[in-house]
């Protein structure tokens, strides 16, 4: 990653330029797409769809505009947020005036207020994105709450630029914010790959928290209890929102932030014994500020708050407030506050998360940067070499990024030989994150709908469905899978600037995100009628789509592109029609013959069950060399340890006890006695033990 922004900048400003040139699109739309995916990444936006409309004088002066939207705000608690790009094709870093700014957010403002307007939308053409994201504010306007603008930019910020001062549409708060150039190279180079929540209780919300510690000094833990105001939680959510929420699993896996429906009847029928009746949060912070004022400790800032335990609580009492007008003065909830090193948070906070959620088991409870799965992903994308492309002698690889921004990480510190080194090795356009993978794979298991929702929701419900293979059969996260994924995401990107290219697409333009989904998830629905499947194997070999297979899904996306952009009476808006399954129906029922020469690049079930036997077999056999390497590794002082914790303990079998005396004599086990060995240390180390 580029130290300085100027360098960020130019950095990003030719990947925005491959990126548009591959595709066939204007700069401008895809650097908000680009951007887009960070705010979305960055928690910033629960989705992002673009929605570019604008109205002109007749000498071409622009009087309102938006680029884009934040999707349905009903399903992110009656927040709508809206976009307008400023985007410079100067290759040069320009600065953003505060009266760009200003300029910028007027027009954004128009169009916002034209759309709570009824007779707005008759002025639009109905195929026009302005009209469908009208449609949809008029129709959500009495469940609005908060409405947030965005002014999204390549220019740097002045520093003289003033602050936008909260303003409102009738009763609706509305804040304005700002993303330069600057603010997302500040975040990338956080290494986080989002903005840090900096909680200032005093200065924000007029009051610091009263506290009691919870930890003696020299154990390097630090904990805090803490009975916090509902007034008091129910704003801190109101600000920071779902982002509070990122490292619960539950809420992650699930839908975020849900209403318990037990919790708002006791809010507003039984606030008095709210107290008594829930279990409270529990919570972590990088970073604690405490004062003691009068013999009594209070929390004065929190650096990163996440609620790992609580998040229905939490959400449900913001949604009692803000929706049901209740009266938050008699509902305080406890709070058990730890503090974990920013070193060490990747690692601890999902297990704090896993924990405090024990009693209810959570599938794929610790689906984070930190679950075997994608530990195992990473390992294959750093020693799995792709096959060199025709013409090219250099074979290059796939870098998985199991926490986002691990790439520029990677590559920050490098000297410029070592970086064009690395980038040579692991080319930009052959990185993709654990949010890309679960788009590359959903649409293979026939949830275009749920993939047009966006990255998070994708993921959430990726993460289920692979934390149960892993539950199932770990050994079927293989090469061969890792070699699909990869096909997987050969497929969809190549599609994507295949589409863009057609004539069809140039001239009427837009959704293409949704029409790559639908095709290839139309596509795998016909072959699964057939009893086929692709081989991907193929498109690994050749580190491309075979042309039959790039044919085939061309034409696919011409027929299919209808039924997405052509919604049903019930629906306006295009990017919220596709959302549905209403949308995939009409897809599944689309005839389409397809080519015979497709069966080069298909295999039937007898072929894939072979594969698959053979792939499972290997992984196996690695499995095993790599827990022998893990045993001898720890060496013998450790396994003797080891087995004293599980005599003291009473753990483990004879044969277990067996198996580690062992491995304390220095003998070399076998890779089946490894195996067990790793699994018996693992138990050891969830009661307690640590080396």
């Amino acid at each position: 990653m580029s130290d300085t922004v100027e360098a960020f900048h130019e950095e990003f400003f030719n990947e925005v330029r491959a990126h548009a040139d591959a595709g066939g699109r204007f700069m401008e739309t895809t650097f908000l797409e680009d951007y887009g995916e960070w705010l979305v990444n960055a928690g910033e936006l629960d989705t992002f769809d673009v929605a570019q409309y604008a109205t002109r004088t007749s000498n071409g002066a622009v009087l309102d505009r938006v680029d884009g939207y934040g999707g349905d705000p009903i399903e992110s608690e009656g927040v709508l947020s809206l976009s307008i790009v400023d985007f410079s094709p100067d290759p040069v870093m320009a600065s953003l005036t505060g009266s760009d700014v200003t300029s910028a957010f007027k027009k954004l403002d128009q169009f916002l207020r034209k759309a709570f307007e009824s007779n707005f939308r008759e002025q639009l053409e109905e195929s026009s994105p302005g009209y469908g994201l009208a449609e949809l504010i008029h129709a959500r306007r009495t469940s609005i709450t908060r409405i947030r603008l965005f002014l999204i930019s390549n220019r740097n910020l002045s520093s003289k630029s003033k602050e936008i001062d909260v303003g409102s549409l009738g009763d609706i708060p509305v804040t304005y914010n700002v993303w330069d150039i600057g603010r997302l190279h500040r975040m990338v180079a956080s290494g986080r790959g989002k903005e840090d929540i900096q909680i200032d209780f005093l200065e924000e919300f007029g009051q610091r928290l009263p506290c009691l510690p919870a930890h003696v000094g020299g154990d390097g833990y630090e904990a805090y209890l803490s009975v916090v105001p509902g007034g008091l939680l129910s704003r801190i959510y109101d600000k920071w929102g779902a982002r509070l929420l990122e490292s619960n699993v539950r809420s992650f896996l699930q839908a975020r932030g849900g209403v318990n429906k037990g919790i708002r009847n006791t809010i507003l029928n039984d606030p008095g014994m709210f107290f008594a009746y829930n279990n409270g949060v529990t919570a972590t912070a990088e970073h604690v500020e405490t004062v003691v004022e009068n013999g009594t400790t209070y929390i004065s800032h929190l650096t990163n708050l996440q609620i790992v335990n609580g998040g229905q609580t939490t959400a449900s009492i913001f949604s009692a407030g803000k929706k049901d007008k209740a009266e938050l003065g008699r509902i305080f909830v406890q709070m058990k506050l730890s503090v974990v090193d920013p070193d060490r948070a990747l690692e601890v906070v999902p297990k704090i998360s896993e924990f405090a959620n024990s009693q209810n088991k959570v599938n794929a409870a610790d689906f984070f940067a930190n679950h075997p799965f994608h530990i195992r992903m990473e390992e294959f994308s750093r020693r799995i070499w792709a096959p060199a492309p025709d013409g090219s002698f250099k074979q290059s690889k796939w870098f998985y990024e199991r926490a986002r921004g691990s790439y520029d990480n990677a590559r920050a510190y490098l000297t410029k030989a070592k970086k064009d080194a690395f980038d040579a090795e692991y080319p930009k356009v052959q990185r993709f994150a654990k949010t890309d993978l679960a788009k590359f794979e959903m649409v293979w298991e026939g949830c275009p709908d749920l993939v047009s929702k966006g990255a998070q929701k994708t993921f959430g419900e990726y993460a289920k469905l692979a934390g149960q293979r892993w539950d199932k059969d770990s050994d079927a996260i293989n090469e061969l899978y890792f070699r699909a994924a990869v096909a997987k995401a050969i497929v969809f990107r190549n599609l994507e600037r295949l589409v863009s290219e057609q004539q069809w697409y140039q001239e009427e333009g837009g959704y293409r995100a949704q029409i790559v989904a639908y095709t290839i998830a139309k596509f795998d629905h016909l072959l699964k009628a057939k009893g086929l499947t692709l081989d991907f194997d193929a498109v690994w070999k050749e580190q491309a789509m075979p042309p039959v297979l790039a044919r085939t899904l061309v034409k696919l996306a011409e027929v299919v592109r209808p039924a997405i952009v052509h919604p049903d009476s019930t629906v306006a808006n295009i990017s919220e029609w596709a959302k549905k399954s209403a949308c995939w129906s009409r897809v599944q029922a689309i005839p389409f013959d397809l080519l015979d020469e497709l069966d080069l690049v298909l295999l039937d079930p007898q072929a894939k069950k072979a594969v698959t036997k053979d792939a499972k077999a290997v992984q196996k056999m690695d499995n095993g060399i790599e827990a022998q390497a893990r045993v001898l590794k720890l060496g013998p002082s450790m396994w003797s340890r080891a087995g004293s914790y599980a005599a003291q303990r009473k753990m483990l079998s004879p044969a277990d006890h067996s198996l580690i005396s062992l491995a304390a004599r220095r003998a070399i086990p076998t890779e089946k006695q490894s195996l067990r060995l790793v699994e018996a240390l693992a138990e050891l180390e969830s009661d307690g033990f640590t080396g």
